[in-house]
């Protein structure tokens, strides 16, 4: 009986962490609808309605009891690496190509994975390695159309800061599964405090904000209350029920929904690449789930 409860435990936080894949996908679309607002203007009207859109969780958050350190590891910490992951997300997408910025930032699964099982047990299992890089390989098939094109200084730069968004998201994960205290409560002051540096960093870089205009603004408060904000509150629930290594790995789901997604809308066509790019999505999720 005890075995049959430990198994159904490590699935506990798969719906939660499904439906922050969905919201995910809507991200990359979301975000070229928004292209005529700069990359910190658009972070911080993001942040802001995902603060506002989490609000109510704020009700029952305790009141922190901790040392200094684990009280600006908290306060300062996570919001540096919320800041950090969407500002530099949207920065590596607009000063390079899109769908392949988004691809190596997808890779924040693997890191997480494999920190979190170093952190755990001291050492990587082979089979979760695997499976990452089987899933990995099955999102990379999205982006051969443009593996033969040239890379710009540009784009290096923008595939660096898409990376730099992945070590972000990852560190979140894994802070988010091994902090003492859910972060889940207190998710709208740590996305307004992110907020409140972002904006900062708008007015001295870029001397002001200037209000978008009607779609761009609708598609940066979809961005805030969906992907950085009801998302981030299921995907931090499903840290806290489910087994890191099977969470994780449905993340993978995000490049082939969000491709999906171009599918259904006319802006990207339909081919051979996507059934077998999920396929190969679905066995990597099962080996490094195992």
């Amino acid at each position: 009986m005890q075995r049959i409860r430990f198994t159904a435990a490590r699935y506990l936080g798969v719906p939660a962490a499904l439906i922050a894949v969905t919201l995910w996908s809507s991200a990359p679309l979301l975000a070229e609808q928004a292209r005529s607002v700069s990359a910190l203007a658009l972070t911080t009207l993001s942040l802001f309605a995902g603060a506002l859109a989490t609000l109510p969780l704020g009700r029952r958050a305790p009141a922190l009891s901790c040392s200094l350190g684990g009280y600006l590891s908290v306060w300062l910490g996570v919001p540096l690496l919320i800041l950090g992951a969407v500002s530099s997300y949207f920065i590596g997408m607009r000063i390079a190509p899109a769908a392949e910025a988004a691809l190596v930032t997808y890779t924040w699964p693997v890191l997480f994975v494999l920190l979190s099982q170093w952190t755990r047990l001291g050492q990587v299992r082979l089979k979760s390695l695997t499976g990452a890089l089987i899933a990995f390989g099955g999102a990379a098939l999205l982006l051969t159309p443009q593996a033969g094109a040239g890379m710009a200084d540009t784009s290096l730069l923008g595939y660096g800061f898409a990376l730099l968004a992945a070590l972000c998201w990852a560190l979140y994960s894994w802070v988010g599964q091994v902090a003492p205290i859910a972060l889940t409560p207190r998710l709208p002051r740590l996305l307004l405090i992110a907020a409140s540096l972002s904006a900062a960093a708008t007015l001295w870089l870029e001397g002001g904000i200037t209000l978008p205009g009607a779609t761009a603004l609708s598609a940066g408060i979809a961005l805030g209350l969906g992907p950085f904000g009801i998302a981030m509150v299921a995907w931090d629930n499903a840290l806290r029920r489910g087994q890191a290594s099977v969470v994780g790995s449905l993340a993978y789901g995000v490049p082939l929904l969000a491709a999906a997604l171009l599918v259904v809308v006319g802006i990207s066509p339909l081919d051979w690449r996507l059934p077998l790019a999920t396929v190969l999505v679905i066995i990597g999720c099962v080996q490094a789930s195992r």
